[in-house]
């Protein structure tokens, strides 16, 4: 599986850190909508979805968290733990987002305005939505 961690440069001295980022520079696409997630419990699985078009660069910009990425062939599970570090997810990848620390900051750039229409919420849906694509070659699903 093809994963994109994206380190970010910062810039700081004593008073502070910052990291700029903007669209086509650091981020792969043009950012139409920004959203944040905060106050979620340990126990909490988020995602659990795919997108058919939409991109999207997740953040953790405080605290932690791991994501479970599947393309419909194969997981694999990334830590996100640094506020200078983004994961990029193309479309067609399943995600779900879990073991959040109690200050965890999740900030999540997206390509797309929201769209329902865009979202494969069911993990069966998402195979035959990956086999469809494929031609029907794709024999581990």
């Amino acid at each position: 599986m093809d994963i994109h961690k994206l380190k970010f440069q910062m810039h700081g001295d004593n008073t502070g850190t910052l990291v700029a980022l903007e669209e086509f520079k650091e981020v792969p696409f043009q950012v139409k909508r920004v959203y944040y997630m905060y106050d979620t419990k340990n126990d909490v699985v988020r995602g659990r979805h795919a997108h058919k078009s939409l991109e999207q660069v997740i953040i953790c910009v405080h605290g932690s968290c791991k994501i479970k990425l599947d393309d419909g062939r194969e997981s694999e599970i990334v830590t996100l733990d640094k506020p200078n570090e983004g994961l990029y997810l193309s479309n067609t990848m399943w995600r779900e987002v879990y073991d959040f620390s109690p200050d965890a900051v999740l900030m999540v750039l997206a390509s797309e305005l929201y769209q329902e229409s865009d979202y494969i919420r069911d993990y069966k849906d998402f195979l035959d939505y990956i086999k469809n694509q494929k031609g029907g070659n794709d024999e581990a699903t």
